[in-house]
């Protein structure tokens, strides 16, 4: 009898051990310090943060243009720039931190950005306002790369999708409130003075992070084999090439919308924030409504997503011809509801491609997002310097129908794997 209670008692313990270790992989058990959805609200702060300070130009290209003499296009290298130090960044910091506690990287990134945004405010021309998109391009490279894949390890698993949606609605919050707000600032104190603040924004996120988040060290370091290696899985090339596309041609068109909207609607600069509003706030319903669809049918919410995206992008010139800046506003809001879900279903794509790998795969899918962002940025202020604002919306509109044959062409991951991924 004593043996056998103690031999039930040894199993007891196991079960129980096996159990708290589950649930710690899960995110269930209590943490002494940080986690849980305080953490997730963090980690969206912290996406939120790095779009709107990457994107900041693109409500302020004219003002800026002026302030510093030069045109569009050139001004449009503020994200240009930005986008391609991100996309190198994000894989290489990613390498680079190996072991190192999360939480810290995290909030010391954040204080790098808000140094860029200073020296930003206070660039006294474009060559200066360039170093300051490079060193933000540094910051917001890494804090992507590393809060895209955390909601796995900051919540139980049942809640991952939820808690996925709501770190990447930071991306389209930065639509809703961070480029319309900068846009509003710089109408009323002039372009500087919204660096100034995305600078304040920076530091009260850097500090937040440093205070709700849990220590996050690895459990093993990203190699560059690994990285490599998720490059032969079909699904996740398919989810690279659908970044690319989708991202390039939304950027190629949306980074110059505003002069677009001026040259076929007749949009005022005091009208220009109204309607970029109305295109986060859709944007923002985009996302939770794709990212709940994505994780039960990941290919065909990508279908819905290009097939409206590229409809709406190519109607905004005949609808602001036609009914003046009220037509081209609802195609940019439908635009926004569509581009919305972009950002966390190609994230939930990837992390069902490769669950094994998420934090690799989160460095890839920085990487391929913000070279498009570069690319688009780049590639549309050609086309508008040469063609004018028809020229960047085709351009924009032909690259996601690009996307829309790559999801019906290309390899999906599982529908299990997206659920639970």
């Amino acid at each position: 009898m004593a043996k056998s209670e103690s031999a039930e008692r040894v199993a007891a313990a196991a079960d129980t051990a096996a159990d708290r270790q589950a649930a710690a992989a899960a995110g269930e058990l209590r943490r002494p310090w940080g986690g849980g959805w305080p953490a997730v609200a963090a980690s969206a702060a912290a996406t939120f943060t790095v779009v709107t300070s990457e994107l900041l130009p693109v409500g302020l290209l004219t003002p800026i243009g002026r302030d510093l003499g030069v045109t569009d296009g050139t001004a449009g290298l503020t994200v240009s720039v930005t986008g391609m130090v991100a996309a190198v960044a994000a894989p290489v910091l990613t390498l680079l931190i190996g072991r190192r506690d999360r939480r810290a990287v995290l909030a010391v990134l954040m204080g790098t950005l808000a140094v860029a945004n200073l020296l930003a405010a206070y660039a006294p021309n474009v060559v200066v306002l360039l170093v300051a998109r490079v060193l933000v391009g540094l910051g917001m490279g890494g804090v992507w790369a590393i809060a895209s894949g955390l909601a796995v390890r900051l919540v139980p698993e049942r809640r991952v999708a939820a808690a996925t949606a709501l770190i990447f609605s930071g991306v389209a919050a930065a639509s809703v409130l961070g480029v319309p707000a900068g846009a509003l600032v710089g109408e009323l104190a002039g372009w500087r003075t919204a660096f100034v603040a995305m600078a304040g924004v920076c530091a009260v996120v850097a500090g937040a992070l440093a205070v709700l988040l849990p220590r996050l060290e690895a459990s093993g370091a990203v190699r560059l084999g690994g990285v490599l290696e998720l490059l032969r899985r079909p699904p996740v090339c398919t989810g690279l090439v659908l970044v690319a596309l989708l991202v390039t041609g939304h950027f190629a068109a949306y980074t110059y919308v505003r002069p677009v909207l001026e040259e076929v609607a007749g949009a005022q600069p005091g009208q220009i924030g109204s309607v970029l509003l109305a295109f986060g706030v859709a944007g923002l319903a985009g996302n939770f409504a794709c990212g709940a669809a994505a994780a039960r049918v990941p290919r065909a919410a990508l279908l819905a997503i290009c097939a409206v995206l590229a409809t709406a992008v190519l109607l905004v010139p005949p609808m602001g011809h036609a009914a003046g800046l009220p037509g081209a506003a609802v195609m940019v809001a439908l635009w926004g509801l569509a581009y919305g879900g972009v950002s966390v279903s190609t994230q939930t794509w990837l992390m069902a491609a490769a669950p094994d790998a998420r934090e690799a795969a989160s460095a890839l899918f920085v990487a391929v997002f913000n070279a498009a962002i570069a690319l688009g940025a780049l590639v549309g202020g050609r086309a508008a310097d040469g063609w004018g604002a028809g020229g960047v919306i085709w351009l924009g509109g032909v690259l996601v129908v690009g996307a829309l044959l790559t999801v019906v062409l290309g390899r999906a991951p599982s529908r299990r794997a997206a659920s639970t991924g």
